[in-house]
């Protein structure tokens, strides 16, 4: 089975080894309206499936719905919750203590699609954005989308429906003002929180005698530690 990726370059340089058509598409659309020479270029390849790992933008539907098994899609949170192109920050700010990934397949909505499979792990208490990206999230997604990719090749794929209930979803927290720590009203726990699920990037900032400082290996004090 033939499979359209859109990837990062080391995945590319992977691809043109074994002889994968592999493009640089900047956008499918202008102005709203679907890039006919994009969308030739895609359909030229026909593919069976179309596999998006960490997709960061809409795909117009006519390009989701072309390939005969349509498209499957990864993202870092256990579906329905943490819907949003923050997942993993949110995840570790609302203090979970489970996390994990869940590879559905693409609707029209933002992370609605029915479920293939998820995998789950235990969030640790000094957890990162980081580290949970570099423990779990990349390593086991590189595995489970290989295994939903078989999984659909041997038409043993199932289709899930999300359930409404526990659905969130949550803001991208891209911009300075969602970054910014205010100590007010949070326990130590949550300020904790915050801090790792912004660690290393983009950083969470706080003020200080009025002047801006931004934050990184936070941990909680147990009250045994000597600091000085």
């Amino acid at each position: 089975m033939q499979a359209v990726k859109l990837l990062a370059p080391v995945a590319a340089l992977a691809a043109k080894a074994d002889g994968t058509p592999c493009f640089k598409i900047k956008a499918w659309r202008s102005k709203g309206v679907m890039l006919p020479e994009v969308f030739d270029l895609y359909r030229s390849i026909e593919v069976d499936l179309n596999v998006l790992p960490f997709c960061t933008q809409f795909i117009p539907m006519d390009v989701i719905n072309h390939p005969k098994h349509k498209s499957i899609c990864y993202h870092p949170s256990i579906l329905p919750r943490h819907r949003g192109a923050s997942a993993i920050s949110w995840t570790l700010m609302e203090g979970d203590e489970t996390a994990g990934f869940t590879i559905f397949w693409a609707d029209d909505g933002l992370d609605t699609g029915p479920i293939l499979l998820q995998r789950k792990c235990s969030v640790k208490p000094n957890d990162t954005l980081d580290s949970l990206y570099n423990s779990f999230m990349y390593p086991e997604g590189v595995r489970a989308m290989a295994e939903a990719v078989n999984l659909v090749a041997e038409g043993k794929a199932p289709m899930i429906e999300q359930p409404e209930e526990g659905a969130t979803y949550d803001a991208m927290l891209n911009k300075k003002e969602l970054q910014r720590l205010v100590w007010s009203g949070k326990t130590a726990k949550q300020a904790h929180d915050f801090v790792r699920a912004l660690d290393s990037t983009p950083g969470a900032w706080t003020l200080i005698d009025g002047q801006e400082a931004r934050l990184y290996k936070s941990a909680l004090w147990t009250g045994t530690e000597r600091f000085f």
